[in-house]
């Protein structure tokens, strides 16, 4: 398991009012810098705190090795699958590290408007008016100010399959969301059983991948600017536009037809792992699944090879209307409690294509940088993901429930997808999972 995929896959997550932290499991480690809100004097040392553990740790760590003996800078990272609720702490407590890798845009600017968060320092925001979009720069951006520029990316909505079988039975990749419909209810046909398999199971963040679903199909369906509203609740989960896209999904979700492939009926879902998956598809028990651009990883685990003319393949998931491009990601956001020369350095070095293209030439991740190389990537399925996120085309919008408070996003929202998989009537899903909205 890559633990930089996203931290759905190692820990729930809850962003709380009030004192703006989540509630995880797991232990966290002591220090940070010493620094706090004021400038302080460069010392030599900038820690850096985060979620991106284990091996992906160390890549990190590889990634800006070279620069570090370059500027005399000794970085030292700290991860901790306690951060959403660790870093809230530190902070208050005096003690947080000079700069923190946010996996929530919503955490953040949670800290930025309470006064922990350092205003962006004017090399960072040079790199992100040149590097990044203006989609991306908002997700940094709190009441106006610039606080932090965009890490690593990932793009969901992919929906893997074999190219082989395609071409086999003369199946296309489908151009629109309804094409889509109509290729699943071909394949169910001509395969004799059902051509989707899914995995929501994730411990006790079971439920997450159907968010994802449900994301792409509002951004298709309804646009950015219902997607931006719903974020927000100016769009209500039970408003229609929010209705129709879980409906849309229960096209496929909900249809015993359709699936479970190789694990069961629609109700194993909630059961199977998410990550279970790959070895149902690389074995040829499924033919399709949804999930973000990380499952490359999981496919080659399962012994499957990923490439156009490989084992498997993905498509983004089509849009409403042909020929436009739409995607739902994520990512991490660099914020800065303190802001002496060396961690101004390192924030810079960080939001600049020269550490991307380190970072990602070290395989496993992407970014949004448009100053990466696609060809950085190793992986095929990376590189595309790259090429998508690099077009001016391309319209881009952050996982919705990493921006939605934890109360929904990683708790109705999650949990409203585990009932609607289970057979609670739509409506009524909508209804509890909009209730868990804070009032305040």
């Amino acid at each position: 398991m890559r633990a930089i995929l996203h931290r759905r896959v190692t820990a729930p997550i809850a962003i709380a009012t009030g004192l703006g932290l989540a509630l995880v499991g797991c232990s966290g480690g002591a220090g940070g810098g010493a620094n706090g809100n004021s400038a302080g004097e460069a010392d030599g040392v900038v820690t850096v705190y985060g979620t991106i553990a284990d091996t992906e740790a160390e890549l990190l760590e590889q990634s800006w090795a070279d620069w570090e003996k370059e500027n005399n800078i000794d970085i030292q990272y700290e991860s901790s699958k306690e951060f959403e609720s660790q870093i809230g702490i530190r902070a208050q407590g005096g003690n947080p590290p000079d700069l923190a890798i946010f996996p929530q845009p919503g955490l953040l600017a949670d800290l930025a408007s309470r006064g922990f968060i350092q205003e962006a320092p004017e090399g960072v925001e040079k790199n992100a008016d040149e590097y990044w979009s203006e989609d991306w720069k908002a997700y940094g951006t709190v009441d106006g100010t610039f606080y932090g520029a965009p890490l690593m990316a990932s793009v969901k909505g992919f929906v893997w399959y074999s190219p082989k079988q395609f071409a086999d039975n003369g199946w296309e990749v489908p151009k629109t969301y309804q094409d889509m419909v109509d290729l699943t209810a071909t394949m169910q046909t001509t395969l004799g059983k059902a051509p989707w398999c899914a995995g929501f199971g994730s411990g006790d963040a079971t439920g997450w991948p159907g968010t994802d679903w449900v994301e792409d199909l509002v951004l298709r369906q309804s646009g950015p600017d219902v997607y931006d509203q719903w974020v927000k609740n100016e769009v209500k989960f039970t408003d229609p536009d929010i209705s129709d896209a879980f409906t849309s999904v229960g096209d496929i979700l909900l249809n015993p037809s359709y699936v479970n492939a190789g694990f069961g009926d629609v109700k194993s879902i909630n059961a199977t792992a998410f990550g279970d998956v790959a070895n149902a598809m690389a074995d040829g028990t499924c033919a399709l699944t949804h999930q973000a651009s990380f499952f490359d990883g999981f496919l080659t685990d399962a012994g499957a090879t990923v490439g156009p003319d490989a084992d498997i393949w993905a498509f983004v998931t089509p849009a409403v209307n042909e020929g436009e491009t739409a995607v739902t990601g994520g990512g991490e956001i660099v914020g800065a409690f303190s802001n002496d020369a060396d961690t101004v350095k390192v924030q810079e070095y960080l939001s600049s294509p020269e550490w991307a293209n380190s970072r990602v030439a070290l395989g496993g991740v992407i970014s949004a940088n448009k100053g990466l190389d696609p060809e950085s990537a190793q992986s095929p399925i990376l590189q595309q993901a790259i090429q998508i996120l690099q077009d001016p085309d391309t319209t881009f919008r952050f996982d919705a429930s990493d921006l939605m408070p934890g109360a929904v996003g990683a708790g109705t929202f999650w949990k409203g997808m585990v009932d609607w998989i289970d057979g609670t009537p739509q409506d009524e899903v909508l209804s509890n999972i909009e209730a868990g909205w804070p009032t305040e």
